[in-house]
This record gives structure tokens, C-alpha cells and sequence, in this order.
């Protein structure tokens, strides 16, 4: 893989999907359709499906692209594959929260080495450089446009003994409070969509628990990101990496982390 070009092309297509879902949302309404899985789906998403899927096929013609809005993508296979999620945080788009993203990832045997994650709404950028370092770009953000500055990204160095943590705003519950409730936490924010594992990656957090369903497109690109500041993601039961191209593309429990933290383990028994 051309690491220089990937950059290129997934920044390029994370600002006009942004673009696309921006248009979307500024309109006084939009319709919402529900998907087999009873999930969301609005104009929005696939917009900007069509939009990255294209760039991402011409760009990348050999490399496999498994995107959520594409049902006939997750079944296939292979050892390195590009994975999407053009609009993660639906529910929050629905409810004009602001905190949804645009996420693009690369994966090879098993990895995220390389990601982006853009939320227009709330103005922000991360993502990984060709020698898989995390920055965040400074606004404004623009297609075509030469890149703003950039800020490099570090977890934190954590205190154990008063943990910022970061948790999901629309599927917190009682499970994920208990877990949380096992550490000395100084403060805690809620944040939707792939966003939390950015805020890990700036080191605005230290953990992000996650006790619930998720797939593969909804976390490989803030992995990604959160891997090139230097953290982690784990299962939830065993603390084993986080891997991907799972059959079905779907993911245990998990938790994102700056190393640092030390990880409390799962009850016997607890879900994965």
C-alpha cells in the first residue's frame, strides 16, 4: 500500500463526504428510513457512501472496500481491506447533536494501521499520516485545500487514581457504569460516535469502555487513530487486542485506553 497516496485519498474523501452529510443537515428536514437491523439510515449516509465508496474503488481498484451502508460487503473476505462508516452516530445526526463522524480506515492482517476520523459538525480532524503518527488538522477544513496545522497527537500519562473517562452518550447503561464504577475517576464525558476514541488519542481522556454492540466500521478508523498516539484497544474479557476482518464484521465488548491505565478485569462470566 502507498501509505502517501491512502492519506491523500481518505482526507480528500472524509471532507466531501462531510460536505455531503453537511448539506443534509442543514436542511429543516430530512427522512429516516430503518434498515433490516433496525438501525437508522437518512440521505446523509448514503451520500456519502456513494462518494467514498467511488474515490476509494478508482483510487485503490485491487484493495477490497467493506463499507455498513453496502450489505453485500459483509461477507467478503481478505487479509488487507479498506472499511468505512460514512456517517457513525447516526442517532446523534437524527437528533442534530453535532457529534457524528465520517470514518475511513485500512486494515492489514488484522490491524488499523491507517484512519481517519472527521466530524463536520463539530470542526474536528484526526487522523493517521503516512508514517502512521496521529495529528489533528486545524480548521477550517476544505476539499482540495492545502492542509492546516497540524497538531501531533499523545495519550496521556494517567493518574490511576483519578481517571478521565469517556463513555457513549446514546448506549450507556447500567453494565458500563458498574464497570466504570471500578476505577477512581475525577470526570467523566459523554461523547457519540468514533469521537471517543479521538478524545483518548488527544489525551482529553484516558478510557473508553465499551460494553455493547459495535461493528467493525464503527471503530477500525479511531483505532487507528488512537493506535498512532500510542494507544490501546482490547477485549473486554480477556484484554487480548482488538482485531479485525471477524467474521460477519462484528465486535466483542472492548476498551480503548492510554497504557498507562491499569485495566480492572472483567467479572467471570461478563459478556463479550
Amino acid at each position: 500500500m502507498d501509505f502517501e497516496k491512502l492519506s491523500e485519498i481518505m482526507r480528500d474523501a472524509a471532507l466531501r463526504a462531510g460536505d455531503e452529510i453537511m448539506d443534509v443537515y442543514g436542511t429543516d428536514d430530512f427522512e429516516v428510513q430503518t434498515k433490516g437491523d433496525d438501525s437508522p439510515v437518512t440521505a446523509a449516509d448514503q451520500r456519502a457512501d456513494a462518494l467514498i465508496l467511488a474515490a476509494l474503488t478508482e483510487a485503490f481498484p485491487d484493495v477490497l472496500v467493506v463499507t455498513e451502508e453496502q450489505a453485500g460487503t459483509h461477507d467478503k473476505t481478505a487479509a488487507s481491506f479498506l472499511i468505512v462508516d460514512p456517517l457513525d452516530g447516526t442517532k446523534e445526526f437524527i437528533k442534530r447533536r453535532g457529534e457524528f463522524t465520517v470514518n475511513i480506515a485500512y486494515v492489514e492482517n488484522g490491524h488499523p494501521i491507517r484512519g481517519i476520523v472527521y466530524a463536520p459538525a463539530k470542526g474536528r480532524l484526526f487522523y493517521t499520516r503516512a508514517d502512521g503518527s496521529t495529528v489533528e488538522e486545524a480548521g477550517p477544513h476544505e476539499a482540495g485545500a492545502p492542509a492546516g496545522a497540524l497538531t501531533p497527537l499523545s495519550v496521556s500519562q494517567p493518574d490511576n487514581g483519578a481517571l478521565m473517562v469517556v463513555a457513549s452518550k446514546s448506549h450507556r447503561d447500567a453494565a458500563t457504569d458498574t464497570y466504570i464504577g471500578r476505577y477512581s475517576v475525577e470526570d467523566m464525558k459523554s461523547a457519540g460516535s468514533s469521537l471517543k476514541f479521538c478524545l483518548v488519542a488527544a489525551g482529553e481522556a484516558d478510557i473508553y469502555p465499551r460494553l455493547g454492540r459495535t461493528m467493525e466500521w464503527d471503530t477500525a478508523a479511531g483505532h487507528a487513530v488512537l493506535a498512532g498516539a500510542g494507544g490501546a484497544v482490547v477485549r473486554f474479557d480477556s484484554h487480548e487486542p482488538l482485531t479485525y476482518g471477524k467474521p460477519g464484521y462484528e465486535n466483542p465488548f472492548f476498551i480503548a485506553y492510554a497504557p498507562g491505565v491499569h485495566l480492572a478485569p472483567a467479572e467471570p462470566g461478563a459478556a463479550a
